[in-house]
């Protein structure tokens, strides 16, 4: 792991495994670089897999809450992207990652080879808002990462099934940590004071459509779980309807987010990195 200077001061962490075409991953929103192991492990040798941890996730510093945000998270992007002298690379992005992915095709389209949308779109279902805000920024129930990791079928039934428990125990072991007895999050809880005006049931959402048509000519993959409360069907047929040649797999007992160790999923990462070339 190593880290890179924000332009306001924060120590962003970030991992480079492998060599080949670049292929960044960006974590959702809560979630850190570690969600991505299953893609280092599949696909580092033959691309190079970059990974980086937001700003007040995982290793990296945790910073005003105000800036918490996913322009400020993209011009973080573009730092690391100076920083490693890469000038494209295709973006993996689970959830919030792709919306960062999304806001990067206003801000800097010249550094972007291509796009896979984990679990995401221009439009985010309200199921899946309050769902968020239901956790976001409160301690963990478990107090241990087995007790978790034990918890979690029962709460993410039905949308997953079939998980085999070393991953659920993965997922644990990359969302919280032991301290003093008791489980924290991997993230700065004040994350949920940053999100939650457009969390509110009276905001309004932006328009991310022109953002996602700004990526024409970029080669893109969508992937989706069946059971997802933040990617409806419809908002993916839509996606899908505007980019006909976009890759597209929708995995069944998956919900948000797949895991990415499926092989349809991979297969999709596969088929816009050999695009992007």
């Amino acid at each position: 792991m190593d880290f890179v200077t924000s332009a306001d001061g924060l120590k962003l962490a970030y991992d480079v495994t492998g060599a080949g075409a670049p292929l960044l991953c960006l974590p959702g929103l809560t979630r850190n670089m570690e969600d991505f192991e299953p893609v280092v492990d599949a696909i580092a040798g033959r691309a190079q897999v970059i990974r980086m941890d937001f700003r007040g996730r995982g290793a990296s510093d945790w910073g005003d809450p105000a800036t918490y945000q996913v322009p400020v998270e993209a011009a973080d992007v573009v730092t690391l992207l100076d920083h490693l002298g890469l000038e494209r690379v295709t973006i993996l992005g689970t959830s919030r990652g792709g919306l960062v992915a999304l806001v990067m095709a206003a801000m800097a389209r010249d550094r972007i080879a291509g796009v896979i949308f984990n679990d995401i779109g221009p439009e985010v279902s309200p199921e899946g808002l309050a769902y968020i805000m239901d956790y976001l920024g409160k301690p963990p129930k478990a107090r241990t990462l087995a007790e978790a990791a034990a918890a979690f079928p029962r709460h993410y039934a039905p949308a997953f099934r079939d998980v085999p428990a070393a991953t659920w125990e993965a997922m644990a072991r990359r969302l919280f940590a032991e301290e003093g007895g008791r489980l924290v999050n991997r993230y700065d809880p004040r994350l949920r004071e940053a999100v939650a005006p457009a969390f509110a049931p009276d905001a309004v959402a932006p328009d991310l459509w022109p953002l996602f048509d700004a990526l024409a000519g970029a080669p893109l993959g969508l992937i989706r779980g069946a059971g997802s409360n933040i990617l409806s069907a419809d908002t993916a047929a839509e996606m899908r309807r505007r980019r006909p040649d976009m890759a597209f797999a929708e995995l069944a007992d998956r919900g948000h987010v797949p895991f990415l160790d499926e092989p349809e999923a991979l297969a999709v990462i596969d088929t816009v990195l050999e695009q992007a070339q």
